[in-house]
């Protein structure tokens, strides 16, 4: 009896084939595979790309603060405004220096007067109800977390537990204990909170009255002599 030469090689030995339901189990883990791998993408360095970055490299690093939280006494800025200046408003008109925050983080027309008057009637009703102003964090808190996502910064939260030592991997998780330390540092130290927005907000940011206005330059004529005749 002659032998199949295909079943006498050596190098299919040890294969078997497979039936027609393994088969198509076999194709369709192919396909969930490759479906994975283009889910999953790769950068150029061949390093596995998921939704939040590359997989396995460390979280990027957040920007500090331009001054810190009790800094208000600090310096002159180039935009013509000191530390000094918004440490007196927000000491003595904290409604202004909150309208002025909102309306250069770049909000819509009007916020300045809504948001003023609305911080100046949570003022009001916390001094007159409970003694002091423990009304109008609730809504100065957002104004900043909207900084720190806009420039990146270094929440309170964060900076304690690489103090410690320790990283928050989650970011789900950070963001709501980075939010619920914003409403904290409102509630406690209300001032100091605004002024260190302020601070932050005109370092960064121009005021929107002064977008796309130019300035016109007067240069007096140079002194001209008159010439002597022939």
């Amino acid at each position: 009896m002659q032998q199949n030469p295909d079943e006498a090689s050596p190098l299919l030995a040890a294969y078997t084939k497979p039936q027609k339901g393994g088969v198509t189990k076999m194709k369709r883990d192919q396909k969930e595979e490759s479906k994975s791998v283009q889910g999953l993408g790769w950068t150029a360095d061949g390093l596995p790309l998921g939704k939040g970055g590359v997989v396995g490299e460390p979280p990027a690093v957040r920007s500090q603060w331009d001054s810190s939280f009790f800094a208000c006494l600090g310096r002159n800025d180039q935009f013509c405004s000191s530390d000094l200046e918004v440490c007196l408003l927000g000491s003595v008109a904290p409604c202004v220096l909150y309208g002025s925050n909102v309306e250069r983080l770049g909000s819509s027309p009007g916020a300045f007067a809504n948001h003023c008057l609305t911080y100046t009637c949570l003022y009001l009703l916390g001094n007159s109800y409970f003694g002091w102003n423990c009304m109008a964090p609730w809504l100065s808190y957002p104004t900043r977390t909207a900084i720190r996502r806009r420039f990146n910064l270094e929440g309170s939260c964060e900076a304690l537990s690489r103090s410690c030592g320790c990283i928050i991997e989650d970011d789900v998780l950070r963001e709501q204990m980075e939010s619920a330390c914003d409403y904290t540092t409102h509630f406690f130290c209300h001032l100091c909170s605004l002024c260190q927005e302020g601070r932050e907000l005109r370092r960064r940011l121009p005021h929107p009255g002064f977008n796309g206005r130019s300035i016109l330059v007067m240069i007096p004529p140079t002194e001209q002599t008159m010439g002597r005749g022939a």
